[in-house]
């Protein structure tokens, strides 16, 4: 039986059972594996690691685990005070795009709302996900780490909030997205981009009190939606005033 020692760094820990978390620990094995697959059959999806280090040296994730090796995971908070690093996968684009599985459909609005390009449906399964993912290079979102360990998937993030509002503040930071806010850019709905309209060719659309009133309109470009500065806006305005206090506060 052949024995390598493990030790999970930062918020990678998330993913061990308490026993495992913050200390060196040994696992054992049996036959020959890659480093992927085992640190991934400790629990640990491929998309949360940025650095490992097998007996102070950076390898890739092809590594073929040798017995008496000490191992260090490092998640990015981490690995980006370490060099040199040997890179795990393509550097994230420069513009980021997203998609969610179904048990992130508030959080697609909030990302949405604040101009981010984010696909969801509710009705996404699994593979379609990964495919998405790997063929469109989005950054996967989710709950469920068995999903980010699908080999298709390059991008990809565990979210750990259960709190909509707490979720897209966690994922601003985690890349850095503050700066790069643009709110009422797309359709909270379908993810379309709005685009002006003039009141006269939409005037049947809309409410009674909302003709007297309001002047500004845009339509989503996709699906038709039509937006205006209503009671809705303002609270809209506040979700983004505390999502930038937030920034702030961090």
């Amino acid at each position: 039986m052949a024995k390598v020692v493990f030790r999970f760094h930062a918020e990678l820990n998330d993913f061990l059972p308490p026993s495992q978390r913050q200390v060196s620990f040994t696992h054992v094995f049996k036959e020959r594996c890659s480093i992927k697959d085992m640190i991934e059959a400790l629990g640990v999806p491929h998309t949360e690691v940025d650095c490992i280090w097998v007996n102070a040296e950076a390898v890739d994730f092809s590594y073929i685990v040798q017995d008496g090796e000490r191992i260090d995971v490092h998640p990015i908070s981490t690995a980006t005070n370490i060099i040199p690093v040997v890179s795990l996968r393509p550097p994230l684009p420069s513009i980021l795009h997203f998609v969610l599985d179904v048990h992130l459909g508030k959080l697609a609005s909030s990302l949405r709302l604040l101009g981010f390009d984010t696909l969801y449906r509710n009705d996404y399964d699994d593979e379609e996900l990964a495919e998405i993912s790997a063929s469109q290079q989005r950054v996967l979102f989710t709950r469920d780490k068995g999903l980010l360990m699908r080999s298709r998937v390059t991008y990809g993030y565990y979210v750990r909030a259960t709190n909509p509002e707490q979720q897209i503040i966690e994922v601003l930071r985690r890349f850095d997205l503050f700066g790069k806010i643009l709110p009422f850019q797309r359709c909270i709905r379908c993810n379309g981009l709005l685009e002006p309209v003039s009141k006269e060719s939409i005037l049947n659309q809309l409410p009674h009190q909302t003709r007297l009133e309001i002047d500004e309109f845009h339509r989503c470009g996709e699906c038709s939606q039509i937006y205006w500065r209503g009671s809705h806006y303002e609270r809209m305005q506040q979700f983004i005033e505390g999502v930038l206090n937030a920034q702030e506060s961090a």
